[in-house]
């Protein structure tokens, strides 16, 4: 198989891919194209088709597809002009192969988290943690290969479990850092904040929303998580049920990123800094990484809203720009 970060300008594609997602629009003139966005385990590439005939069969989202087609530079990224689709039959193509995953072992970063766990001093917290994480199979399990994002940021295979130990890794520096924190509420609402994309996602390839995904949403899921586990653990504090409870709630910092609550303790605060450090960082490697722009300057970010240059200068840069003319 040819993959998606190999490609190169005016290259000749036939290859199977998994469809992201598609639309009709029109051009200015009132002509009805196709815009796609293809995916294989490597990442993924914009796809136009122009002329809609008999070689454009029928397919929907979140299909495999065969694709002919040329590889073009757009405003500097690559995008592939397609010819011809079809539907892919079964036995073309390994769905293994497109579903992206994180390059780090998922058993080593989840015993890096169980291990953690361990740490903590408090009772309660750490019994809740047992049975929210380590002893409910169900979460466990889909916790290790969910996805962290739709397509923000960790958006593959054990993303989360990457996100999430990057993320309490960035708590537990900080927890030391300062007064007034309380470690035990800050590592374990680190682990758990997005304890509930578990079922707010769908799992691969479609990685999706869920129905609950969209109508209650990670924040208010994972409340509830550590609602109903605290209410089975005799004796369990309701003012620490609570700040456990704020933390999940407001981690995404503002009313406008979808947080029903602002951080008003240490930990909170603490804990959505932690987090949007990791996923806007997260971005910029994935856009440098993942970049197929040719120069120092990968472009505009939507999502981060500025444009993105890579930290070439002096003699790396010109040998770069060498390397790019041969």
């Amino acid at each position: 198989m040819y993959f998606i970060e190999d490609f190169k300008e005016n290259e000749h594609i036939i290859e199977h891919f998994l469809c992201k997602q598609k639309q009709n629009l029109k051009t200015r003139s009132g002509k009805t194209y196709l815009s796609l966005r293809l995916q294989d385990r490597t990442g993924s590439i914009d796809a136009k088709v122009w002329e809609l005939n008999n070689d454009i069969q029928c397919f929907e989202e979140n299909e495999f597809i065969k694709v002919d087609g040329v590889v073009l530079t757009y405003q500097n990224d690559l995008q592939i002009k397609i010819n011809r689709i079809r539907r892919s039959n079964e036995g073309e193509y390994d769905p293994e192969n497109y579903i992206p995953r994180t390059d780090k072992n998922i058993d080593a970063l989840y015993q890096e988290i169980a291990e953690t766990v361990k740490t903590i001093t408090n009772p309660f917290i750490r019994r809740l943690m047992d049975d929210i994480l380590i002893c409910n199979e169900e979460i466990s399990s889909a916790f290790q290969i969910c996805s962290a994002a739709k397509n923000m940021h960790h958006s593959y295979l054990g993303g989360l479990l990457e996100h999430t130990l990057s993320v309490t890794q960035i708590c537990d520096f900080l927890s030391g850092r300062y007064r007034h924190v309380n470690r035990d509420i800050l590592i374990s609402t680190a682990i758990l904040h997005d304890i509930a994309k578990v079922y707010e996602l769908s799992a691969f390839p479609e990685n999706d929303y869920t129905d609950d995904g969209q109508l209650l949403g990670h924040l208010v899921m994972g409340a509830q998580i550590i609602s109903e586990a605290a209410d089975k653990i005799e004796g369990f504090p309701h003012q620490l049920k609570s700040l456990l409870m704020h933390s999940i709630l407001a981690h995404h910092g503002e009313y406008e990123y979808g947080s029903p609550k602002r951080p008003k303790t240490i930990e909170a605060f603490i804990l959505h800094c932690a987090d949007n450090m990791d996923a806007k960082i997260k971005m910029f490697e994935e856009s440098l990484s993942g970049g197929v722009t040719k120069g120092n300057w990968i472009g505009y970010q939507r999502i981060l809203a500025r444009n993105i240059r890579k930290s070439h200068f002096g003699a790396a840069a010109e040998k770069d720009r060498y390397a790019e003319k041969k």
